[in-house]
């Protein structure tokens, strides 16, 4: 698959993924899909996302996880692509990251004051 069509691959995948989750979910916890890494073959996707409150991000990733064939098919009637990728659904840890910083210099910001 060329470098442009992965990407708008994975964009439209990405979107999908997001639509799929928030109509499936049963909206206890904020799903969002942050991120989306499509292999160059197209033939592996893994979602990365990002659950609030926090405490709900194990049983969230196990729900997209169990879902993961009926979001297939949901690619399947939405999507054209030679290959529709084996999915996975992460916690995207850079964005757990990203967010324990902020904490961190906001405290140090109260500190210093």
């Amino acid at each position: 698959m060329s470098e442009t069509k992965n990407i708008r691959a994975a964009s439209r995948i990405k979107e999908l993924a997001a639509n799929f989750l928030e109509r499936t979910s049963n909206h206890l916890s904020l799903i969002t899909v942050t991120d989306i890494d499509l292999s160059p073959d197209g033939k592996t996707a893994d979602i990365m996302i990002s659950v609030l409150p926090d405490t709900k991000a194990k049983a969230a990733v196990d729900f997209a996880n169990r879902n993961r064939d009926d979001f297939k098919n949901y690619l399947k009637d939405r999507v054209r692509l030679r290959v529709i990728p084996r999915v996975r659904f992460l916690i995207d840890m850079g964005e757990l990251n990203r967010q324990r910083i902020e904490e961190l210099s906001a405290e140090e910001k109260r500190r210093v004051k």
